[in-house]
């Protein structure tokens, strides 16, 4: 006799049911790599789980999901805890996931790993925005537990490094959920309430779960936005949270950040009385130097002899007035030898010089000079001027000569 066929949801339902009421197929740890990763608007997140052999069908509902301190990526190897059972709509079955860490190394750290990579990226920790740490500091602001040993540390060193600064604290709370907004606060305090000229923010060493207050977003933010430069000192030396990186300044240990926080006054001595000894025999030397070269000066012939100061000037002098002189006299005799040379001219071309030679020059009543017969008539009066005098004579008669020589009678 034949079977009566159940439905499909019959079967699914079925095969749910042995996977769950198998014992082995609950709370159950898989190790594998993650694939095929989402994370749904809603929170749940849907992946695979893959080995070199296989793949299963992973889900982790928001309830968990929520609790995770990293985010998951593809290719990261896990390992999970959780329930074996069949989806009834697909006939999948798959692993319903509660917890999740990664293979090998502990979820703070990845978590811690993340945040570090998205803060970087967002310039939180660039060294170009960090602040110089003052060197020699008058008040000096620590948030930290008020009874660590972090604290006595930090008031010890600085005490004896450096009396002349004044430490103010602020107690904070260093561990917990609650850590991150007390240093916050810490931070803030200072800002608006306290003229301080550094902050140390830190505790002493622990777990990292100890220490996770230090790693918080907000609090990386408001390191970076602090106008007050900013000394990390969190855990031990091999410790580091993201307040290390986001600080103006890391110290490994609450002591050391005492140390980088304010200079050792025996050393501050000890170079003032190096620099009173360098000025000394920089003075010291200026000096021999000033007499070494006073001493030569006073050797000098011109301090000596005070004339020899004035006597080349003034032999400088008589060489330009005579030099001045002979020019002037070369000028004078060559102007004048320019000047005979003229008179001389001027001599040969005058016309007394033709009257000495027998000839007169004849003029008219009015002066003026008698060129042609033309100008002149008979009977009128004019004078012949002679080498040695003038006759005054009337004109009787006119005679002309034409270009051949005939004269002609007017």
């Amino acid at each position: 006799m034949e079977r009566s066929a159940i439905s499909v949801t019959q079967l699914n339902q079925y095969l749910k049911n042995i996977l769950e009421a198998d014992y082995n197929l609950r709370n159950i740890l898989v190790c594998g790599e993650i694939s095929n990763l989402t994370i749904h608007g809603s929170g749940h997140i849907y992946l695979r789980l893959k080995d070199e052999g296989g793949i299963v069908s992973a889900v982790m509902f928001r309830s968990s999901a929520s609790k995770l301190k990293f985010r998951p990526e593809n290719g990261m190897k896990v390992i999970v805890r959780g329930n074996i059972s069949v989806f009834e709509k697909t006939g999948v079955y798959q692993i319903y996931i509660t917890e999740m860490k990664q293979d090998g190394i502990g979820d703070l750290y990845v978590a811690l790993e993340q945040l570090k990579k998205q803060l970087a990226a967002a310039g939180i920790f660039d060294s170009a925005h960090k602040l110089k740490i003052p060197a020699m500091p008058k008040r000096i602001g620590v948030i930290t537990s008020p009874s660590g040993a972090a604290v006595r540390d930090i008031i010890d060193i600085t005490g004896r490094r450096y009396p002349l600064a004044e430490v103010i604290i602020y107690p904070a709370i260093v561990q917990g959920d609650s850590a991150p907004q007390s240093l916050i606060n810490g931070l803030r305090y200072f800002e608006e309430k306290q003229n301080v000229d550094v902050i140390i923010i830190g505790r002493g060493g622990g777990s990292i779960e100890d220490l996770w207050g230090f790693n918080s977003a907000d609090l990386a933010v408001e390191l970076y936005n602090c106008t007050i430069p900013t000394i990390s000192a969190v855990g031990h030396e091999t410790d580091f949270t993201i307040c290390d990186f986001a600080a103006d300044l890391r110290a490994p240990t609450p002591s050391a950040a005492a140390e980088l926080a304010v200079p050792d006054m025996a050393e501050l001595i000890e170079q003032i009385h190096q620099n009173k000894n360098r000025l000394n025999a920089a003075l010291s030397g200026k000096l021999r130097q000033c007499r070494s070269l006073y001493e030569r000066y006073a050797l000098a012939k011109i301090l000596r002899d005070p004339k020899a100061f004035t006597d080349k000037p003034y032999m400088m002098l008589d060489h330009l007035v005579s030099k001045l002189k002979h020019s002037a006299d070369n000028a004078c005799n060559e102007q004048k030898m320019r000047l005979s040379t003229y008179i001389a001219k001027l001599d040969a071309l005058s016309p007394l010089k033709v009257l000495n030679r027998g000839f007169a020059m004849a003029v008219n009543g009015q002066g003026h000079l008698i060129k042609s017969v033309s100008s002149v008539e008979v009977d009128s009066p004019l004078v012949l001027r002679m080498a040695d005098g003038n006759l005054r004579c009337t004109v009787n008669e006119i005679e002309k000569e034409d270009n051949n020589g005939k004269r002609n009678e007017i």
